[in-house]
């Protein structure tokens, strides 16, 4: 596929997705989704890339859906409004396959991340925002619900309180706030953003890939589920992370006071 909307470069094990249409504030139609499930897809399956860092060009992450696109919000013609079409048929799918990714998942948010921009910003393993960021879910301000997995993510991220009151007063939550609430990983200054985030999935591309699949795997697993069965899904786990070739080079390389050569294997 030739991207149109999106930048995707790969630079030393490091997969790197921007949206880019800075001139929208990044907006997401279906052209745009098709792409970065077409990056995404690419992640997964060629095998080259051993962490994804996301965000997006200009001075916004992503304004959400694109309402003047009309399709975003299921306006097609002179027919009536499906606004649950889109969301069945890209925004839903892009949003599972960023958590099924084998490898970790950065991004870097900058500006606005707004609506579906909100959930797709808040879906990293590590997020890491801008001073000048801030997350919105501006549904109802239009009328509309929170989506893309807002209403099962925001709870767990700020809990049900914060999540209920950003949800129906539409508000912005400023960077700081939202680190302080426990949604984000850290905040720096908006010309560090990149750097940072840059050097962190530098840091995970040469860590134990399959140990971090795992681990991501076991989070959603275990978020809800009793303590027994929760250390059922961890011994599951660490039985295959032993089996790693990173495992035995791991202790080799603790055992000899060396640093590890992780491969991801």
């Amino acid at each position: 596929m030739t991207y149109q909307h999106i930048l995707f470069e790969h630079d030393a094990g490091v997969a790197t997705l921007t949206i880019n249409r800075p001139t929208m504030l990044n907006a997401l139609h279906v052209e745009v989704l098709a792409e970065m499930i077409d990056a995404v897809d690419r992640v997964r399956d060629e095998g080259s890339a051993r962490a994804l860092l996301l965000t997006g060009a200009g001075r916004g992450f992503s304004s959400g859906a694109d309402l003047a696109g009309g399709g975003a919000v299921g306006r097609t013609g002179d027919g009536p409004i499906d606004a649950g079409k889109v969301l069945e048929s890209h925004f839903n799918p892009l949003l599972e396959r960023l958590f099924a990714l084998p490898v970790p998942f950065i991004t870097a948010v900058n500006g606005p991340a707004a609506g579906a921009g909100c959930s797709f910003a808040l879906a990293g393993d590590i997020v890491i925002a801008g001073r000048s960021a801030y997350f919105l879910q501006a549904f109802i301000n239009i009328g509309l619900v929170p989506d893309v997995g807002a209403t099962w993510l925001l709870p767990r991220l700020a809990g049900r309180a914060r999540a209920q009151a950003m949800m129906m007063l539409g508000e912005r939550i400023p960077a700081q706030t939202a680190l302080d609430w426990g949604m984000i990983y850290q905040v720096v200054d908006d010309a560090e953003l990149l750097p940072t985030a840059q050097s962190l999935a530098a840091r995970l591309a040469n860590g134990p890939t399959r140990a971090y699949a795992l681990i991501r795997q076991g989070l959603r697993d275990c978020l809800d589920k009793p303590l027994t069965e929760a250390l059922m899904v961890e011994r599951r786990n660490q039985r295959i992370a032993g089996r790693s070739a990173d495992f035995t080079e791991g202790v080799a390389a603790f055992l000899q006071k060396r640093p590890a050569e992780f491969t991801g294997a």
